[in-house]
């Protein structure tokens, strides 16, 4: 009988060389778990490229500035997907220090532990501190409100931030918005920003120029990917209606330890891969959760992703590079 989970992971491999878009024009790169994005804002486009490349290919010239965005770290896992994801975190932030100019900051789109212990806190911000960039920006993912409501990560990680951990900042004329959509989060239930933290949202946008470049950050997909395992969050429609009038809107997510993208009019949707374990594809298996690949293929499974989003030309192109240095694969869709 053939073997299923086999398979599957042969089709995922080779997904990584023949990467394209589907009906519903999703750019599905299947590289499902990996060590983040570097982002680029030049004129206030935003540009992605992944820093598990050479660093001559990460440089980009003429850029007014860059970040990291790193997610889904989960410090505390131990199982079989990954029993040492401190080590592949720390793989990350090399990356991260070996490209050629320093990143201005991180973003880390939460699950920064697996059981919100104060002892994987303390391991994350132990290996962070090798980090170049020293800003970190966080949003908490569910792992990180499992055991105290998330008192633990407000601490540590929520000074200046409005009620579960909310918040804006600017940097270089771009405005970017933490949000928080886990709270009180049902297992396989969809996320939730709640009424407070809209009206928030609303009133921190209200005064801004529509020409703003905005940048939109939160744990659960601001777009519904799959609801049957909760990939999606359900008031995002709302939050979206306010940013339709800006004309360059990005919207950062983890969650699903995998990269989906979709492009809406001026709104370019990303997912970013996990730093601790791959995840199957939406539908792909029973449900959601931590997937085990032979060892051998785990180097490649844990893949990082280029993104390059030109506002100007309004398309979206995509580079994956897996870990164990194989050849990258692209693929490319138009924002019209």
């Amino acid at each position: 009988m053939p073997d299923k989970k086999q398979d599957f992971i042969d089709q995922k491999l080779q997904d990584l060389n023949n990467d394209g878009v589907d009906r519903r024009g999703f750019l599905k790169c299947m590289a499902w778990a990996g060590t983040g994005l570097v982002w680029t804002l030049s004129g206030g486009i935003p540009i992605s490229r992944a820093f598990g490349r050479s660093p001559e290919k990460n440089a980009v010239k003429g850029a007014d500035f860059s970040f990291v965005q790193i997610s889904d770290s989960h410090i505390g896992f131990n199982k079989p997907a990954n029993p040492d994801v401190t080590a592949t975190l720390q793989t990350a932030i090399s990356r991260i220090n070996a490209l050629p100019h320093s990143p201005d900051f991180i973003i880390h789109t939460g699950d920064l532990s697996q059981l919100s212990k104060p002892s994987e806190f303390d391991t994350l911000d132990q290996t962070l501190k090798s980090a170049n960039p020293k800003q970190i920006y966080f949003v908490p993912g569910e792992h990180d409100m499992l055991t105290d409501n998330g008192e633990q990560y407000l601490q540590r990680y929520g000074k200046g931030t409005k009620g579960a951990g909310w918040y804006s900042f600017d940097q270089k004329g771009v405005h970017f918005v933490g949000l928080v959509n886990v709270v009180n989060l049902k297992a396989g239930g969809l996320g939730s920003l709640g009424h407070d933290q809209l009206e928030w949202l609303e009133d921190d946008l209200k005064g801004r120029s529509a020409s703003t470049p905005i940048v939109l950050f939160a744990h659960i997909p601001l777009w519904t990917i799959y609801p049957d395992w909760g990939w999606g969050t359900d008031d995002s429609e709302q939050a979206l209606s306010y940013v339709k009038r800006f004309g360059s809107v990005t919207v950062l997510n983890g969650h699903i330890h995998q990269v989906m993208q979709k492009v809406e009019g001026k709104l370019s949707f990303h997912t970013a891969m996990s730093t601790a374990f791959p995840q199957p594809a939406p539908g792909t298996a029973p449900s959601a959760g931590p997937m085990k690949v032979p060892a051998e293929q785990l180097q490649r499974v844990l893949g990082i992703t280029d993104v390059n989003y030109m506002v100007s030309g309004k398309s979206l192109a995509v580079i994956d590079s897996p870990l164990d240095g194989s050849s990258a694969s692209a693929s490319g869709k138009s924002g019209n």
